[in-house]
């Protein structure tokens, strides 16, 4: 294992540019003003002066941005749009982790599959070397005669000061101007002095982290992983041969029954319509997970002596690969089936959205097999990434709110407990309800958007758009805890 690691030292950064402390000093001020009462687009303005730290220290250290390092900076900062657009934080979780990652990648320019998977940790690593780096440079730029930023620092420092002072004392004269004042300036109250501070240091932190890494990236692509040893061609392709013969049972069963009715088989097994879909969907699931892990074994111990051997890897993995999208198709119809039996919930929309993904990916399998396996490891990350910010855009609570409604208008049913949990996204679609039911469906979001009053910077779109339409039509008074009690009974057993 060590000789794995044995050539991915980072080398010694070039010394820290005046504009990268700068872009540091910028980013902790944004952090302290900006983060401390949620996030929306305000994350998205403290990453601005993050990726201009960056660049400036790669720049610093001769590195030139490529295409791939300008598609996972642009991919970053994109991810970062969702915490602003939508209110539900389970999407706005995936999109920020999913920014730190490819992120990572922009600073580093991993090419490989370990340069993927370890890109992260070396950003981690720098949170402890950058600001020790960053206060290099700092005293070297303060000391004595010669220094640059000491006398700019002061000028700033007096520049607050006075705008303090007098902004003070203009809104203490005019309650106008100390409205617009609230409305503008973020918190900064000496209240909340040790908070702003802990985000201050954050901020300056992560940003010398992302600068120091930018100017002196570990280089994970140089990890050397030793190639399987290969087998020979019927120990490798029989078992695999093996496997395919049964997923193609397996696939002419579904074809079967999509061409004859879900009754017959249904009467067979004596199942329910919802169970039939519920069970077949985990078990296809977690078939398509191991199919994956199959190939990626197979191809570490694929026969390759010459072009038969070749020939022979790509027509077994191929059919296999093509006999797994089948199993990806009746998972999704098979989840499609529960959804129109039992409605849309976060659970189900999520696990089918990575059953689409994985599809793609032995698509992507696939085409590595003809094009080459080069580009793969890149484009199954840029993937995932689209996915995430795909997901986060389409709003998966106001989905899941729209297709429950016309469910509900199409059967009567409706799960009212489950749509009070629904985040601000989803008021659209409820709204769309005849009363006491909308009412008793809002009611618990109008209770927690009223509770819960953020400055325009850390306001999504979406809970800012919840807003208004509750503001444009109230609430019903009708709706009171007994007749929604009475509605959540008779809409989940109707």
């Amino acid at each position: 294992m060590e000789s794995w690691f044995a050539d991915i030292q980072a080398g010694t950064p070039a010394p820290v540019r005046t504009a990268t402390l700068w872009a540091a000093l910028a980013t902790g001020l944004l952090s302290m003003l900006l983060l401390g009462e949620g996030l929306a687009v305000n994350l998205l303005l403290v990453a601005i002066p993050v990726t201009l730290g960056a660049y400036f220290a790669a720049g610093r250290a001769g590195r030139r941005p490529r295409p791939w390092t300008l598609v996972w900076g642009v991919g970053a900062l994109a991810l970062l749009v969702v915490p602003a657009l939508r209110d539900a934080d389970w999407p706005s979780f995936l999109a920020i982790a999913a920014a730190v990652a490819v992120g990572s990648l922009a600073l580093h320019g991993g090419r490989t599959w370990t340069g993927m998977l370890f890109g992260p940790i070396g950003l981690y690593t720098s949170l402890i070397t950058g600001p020790g780096w960053g206060w290099r440079g700092l005293r070297e730029r303060t000391g004595g005669a010669r220094g640059t930023v000491g006398p700019v620092l002061r000028a700033t420092a007096v520049a607050a000061v006075l705008l303090v002072v007098f902004g003070a004392l203009f809104a203490g004269a005019d309650a106008a101007f100390a409205d617009l004042l609230a409305g503008l300036v973020p918190d900064a109250s000496v209240s909340g002095g040790p908070w702003h501070a802990v985000l201050f240091v954050l901020g300056v932190v992560g940003a010398l982290a992302a600068a120091h890494t930018a100017a002196a990236p570990v280089q994970w692509d140089r990890v050397e992983v030793p190639a399987g040893r290969p087998h020979g061609r019927v120990e490798w392709a029989l078992p695999l041969v093996v496997l395919a013969v049964l997923f193609a049972a397996f696939n002419a069963v579904q074809l079967a029954v999509l061409f004859g009715g879900y009754d017959a088989v249904l009467e067979k097994t004596g199942q329910t319509y919802s169970e039939y879909a519920r069970q077949g969907f985990w078990q296809l699931l977690l078939v398509t997970l191991l199919t994956l892990l199959v190939i990626v074994l197979a191809l570490r111990w694929a026969p390759r002596d010459g072009a038969r051997d070749r020939t022979l890897v790509r027509g077994v993995l191929g059919t296999l690969c093509a006999l797994a999208l089948v199993v990806v198709a009746s998972a999704v119809r098979r989840m499609d089936m529960y959804v129109e039996a039992y409605g849309l919930t976060r659970l189900r929309i999520s696990v089918v959205t990575v059953e689409v993904w994985l599809g793609l990916v032995i698509v992507l399998i696939m085409a590595a097999g003809v094009l080459g396996a080069r580009w793969l490891p890149r484009a199954v990350l840029a993937s995932a990434a689209a996915g995430v910010l795909a997901f986060g855009i389409m709003s998966p609570d106001a989905l899941i709110a729209e297709r429950n409604v016309q469910r509900y208008e199409r059967t009567g049913t409706f799960d009212l407990d489950y749509a009070r949990g629904l985040s601000a996204d989803a008021v659209p679609a409820l709204d769309e309800l005849d009363e006491p039911l909308r009412s008793c469906a809002l009611k618990h979001i109008a209770e927690d958007l009223e509770a819960d009053v953020a400055p325009w910077y850390a306001t999504s779109w979406g809970e800012a758009h919840a807003r208004d339409i509750l503001d444009g039509r109230a609430l019903s008074p009708e709706a009171d805890w007994r007749e929604c009690s009475r509605l959540n009974l008779d809409l989940a057993y109707r």
